[in-house]
């Protein structure tokens, strides 16, 4: 076993090295039950017991509505935690306060003071850093934290907190070897969040899932609202500005007009629904939420919490953007931004990981793009030439590059000057862009 010494680089070596990740390897890392959090909490001192939080899953979209709200919710004053998984750039973006990323003292203080106690626990990456968030949370004594889960619902290690508020965004086929094979069982494992009395917030209804949330909240006596049932979000009309403006209307009526999105992707139309309706329950609980609270946290998401990789423009020459969608419903998002920006030709640096259905995603994608095949540097990413291959049977070709670096680099070499250059197809193809 290698020994912790002080020394952040130490310490996230033996994070990294010594415990399952998710991230890294897969399913492997998977805990099907919630006993190591549990241990876990006990030994801390129950932190999740601490503070208030609003509990968020979802298959796509969580990620950036858990920031917009928690920017919201700092725009009111309060000190707001927020914990998301995974890390694009620094294992610290896991866990911040006010958008501060949770210092690499406190990180190695933490595992120095707990490894005993945890390895007798053997808890995994993922349970490990639930339990660092959590504690790190309570003794900064958040206002409230926003807590985005893992995987799935039922079994993330963060569904040991009673929340103020569940939101779960939408149900799409993805982790399906974990979580199953329809949208249906996907539902219900996301469903496992929502707590007795606690309201939840549901971002999209869908024939398939509407029963399994409507049934789960009733058995838990949960009030459920349907987000895109009362907002609907539109584009400004007549919009000449970049990035993205947004008219909301509730319930049929003009609510919101020239809304700024700090999020360019079209897709974030959804979210603002489903942020919007999460914010109206916080309301009603006593939280002072304004308009223009609203407004600056919608803005300058980006800004106050340090979200990336959501249809970020890389470079604007050549124009270069990525975007982190990763599953059938992603891709056919990221195909919808490609229609709004008029190019040439479309030159896509794409990695995957060996774990995900990648036919479904290959079978959407472009044959008139030239794709730059690659891995990204994690053992889940898929072989490049494996990549090729797969992608061949779908008419899609391109070369094939050993790291996202080099593929990205070839990429922009050969982009003429009404090209546009894409970097996505899995998270951590788009980590190794940044």
């Amino acid at each position: 076993m290698k020994p912790i010494v002080p020394g952040y680089a130490e310490t996230l070596d033996y994070l990294y090295e010594r415990l399952p990740m998710f991230q890294r390897i897969g399913a492997a890392a998977y805990k099907a039950n919630l006993d190591n959090t549990l241990a876990i909490c006990k030994v801390l001192g129950n932190p999740e017991t601490k503070f208030r939080s609003v509990h968020i899953a979802g298959t796509n979209g969580k990620g950036s509505t858990s920031h917009m709200l928690a920017a919201i919710l700092q725009s009111t004053g309060l000190k707001v935690g927020l914990y998301t998984s995974p890390h694009l750039q620094d294992f610290r973006e896991r866990v911040r306060i006010n958008g501060k990323l949770i210092p690499q003292k406190h990180i190695v203080q933490f595992v120095a003071k707990h490894k005993t106690a945890f390895e007798a626990i053997a808890p995994s990456f993922f349970e490990w850093t639930v339990g660092l968030a959590f504690d790190y949370f309570a003794s900064k004594k958040v206002d409230i934290a926003i807590l985005e889960t893992g995987l799935g619902g039922r079994l993330d290690s963060t569904n040991v907190v009673t929340p103020v508020l569940s939101v779960i965004t939408n149900i799409s086929p993805d982790h399906m070897n974990l979580l199953g094979d329809t949208l249906e069982k996907i539902a219900r494992e996301k469903a496992g969040i929502i707590k007795p009395h606690v309201p939840v917030v549901i971002g999209e209804t869908q024939a398939e899932t509407e029963a399994v949330f409507l049934s789960t909240a009733r058995l838990n006596e949960s009030p459920i609202i349907f987000a895109d049932q009362h907002w609907n979000a539109e584009p400004e009309k007549e919009n000449t500005r970049p990035g993205l403006y947004v008219s909301l209307t509730r319930n049929g009526l003009p609510s919101y007009s020239d809304l700024e999105c700090g999020l360019k992707g079209l897709y974030q139309l959804k979210n603002i629904a489903t942020v919007m309706e999460a914010v109206e329950q916080l309301q009603l609980m006593g939280f002072r939420i304004t308009e223009k609270d609203i407004r600056k946290g919608i803005a300058y998401v980006s800004v106050m919490t340090g979200l990336r990789g959501r249809w970020e423009q890389l470079s604007a020459s050549p124009l270069t953007y990525a975007d982190t969608g990763h599953n059938e419903a992603g891709i056919r998002e990221v195909l919808r931004q490609f229609d709004l920006i008029p190019h040439s030709q479309l030159l896509f640096v794409l990695g995957m990981v060996n774990d995900k259905d990648i036919d479904k995603m290959l079978s959407l994608l472009p044959v008139t793009a030239e794709y730059f095949f690659c891995a990204a540097s994690v053992p889940r990413a898929l072989h490049p030439a494996i990549l090729q291959e797969s992608a061949g049977k779908y008419g899609l070709k391109g070369e094939v590059y050993p790291t996202v670096k080099d593929a990205l680099h070839a990429a922009q070499e050969k982009a003429r000057q009404l090209d546009l250059v894409f970097v996505g197809g899995s998270t951590f193809t788009v980590a190794d862009a940044l």
